[in-house]
């Protein structure tokens, strides 16, 4: 799922969202409900990976040569 890889966020998080909502009205088939539910899984790790990719950046500040420091030492002084 190559092509997942490329979305952004909002993106990702709409077609999960569209997902469980197939999968929420119950009329689905068997085969196809194993499909978005093993394509929710995909979409659901992306996002999460994105929002920890995300949470790494926000956590680190630069400090006044441009160096990237953890925020937690910061946080120390």
């Amino acid at each position: 799922m190559a092509k997942e890889k490329e979305l952004t966020f909002e993106q990702a998080m709409e077609k999960l969202e569209d997902i469980v909502e197939k999968l929420e009205e119950g009329d689905v088939p068997l085969e196809e409900a194993i499909s978005f539910y093993k394509e929710g899984m995909e979409l659901s790790k992306l996002c999460h990976n994105k929002l920890k990719h995300v949470e790494t950046q926000l956590t680190q500040v630069l400090t006044d040569d441009g160096q990237a420091v953890d925020f937690s030492i910061n946080e120390e002084e």
